[in-house]
């Protein structure tokens, strides 16, 4: 069985996280998804909604077969844990996959770092990030 790994923020859900979803699902036999803790998002606004109900949504949708928060200090325990074939990136995620490559062979953990596409916009009003909507709701009803 090809165990897959995805991981980021998934505040506020769109077709952009499903897309991902999807492709990371189709990589492999079975799809666990790690959350990220607000505490461990720095390179971007910390997420809207808590932790436990993103986990909640991500777990909900059909290509999930596990979901679960990162852990709070180091990002490589529940990986070691998943013990995955292939950890799928995000086609925008700001990590490096041959620094996430070398960082998962100091740990000892075998798998293929990938790198998933991104979802082409099917309308131009279609929002396919959390900050566009958090920006569309600022500027509608903020």
């Amino acid at each position: 069985m090809t165990v897959v790994v995805a991981q980021g923020t998934f505040d506020i859900l769109h077709p952009g996280h499903v897309h991902y979803l999807r492709e990371a699902r189709s990589m492999g036999d079975r799809l666990e998804v790690i959350v990220a803790r607000v505490s461990n998002v720095s390179h971007k606004d910390p997420p809207v909604v808590p932790g436990r109900q993103r986990v909640a949504m991500v777990g909900a949708l059909d290509p999930v077969d596990g979901a679960r928060l990162g852990h709070p200090e180091d990002i490589f325990v529940p990986i070691e844990q998943l013990d995955p074939d292939v950890i799928v990136l995000g086609h925008d995620q700001h990590h490096d996959e041959a620094a996430i490559a070398d960082a998962l062979d100091r740990h000892g953990i075998d798998c293929a770092v990938e790198r998933a596409s991104a979802r082409p916009r099917r309308s131009a009003e279609e929002l396919l990030s959390t900050r566009h909507i958090v920006e569309r709701i600022l500027d509608e009803r903020g």
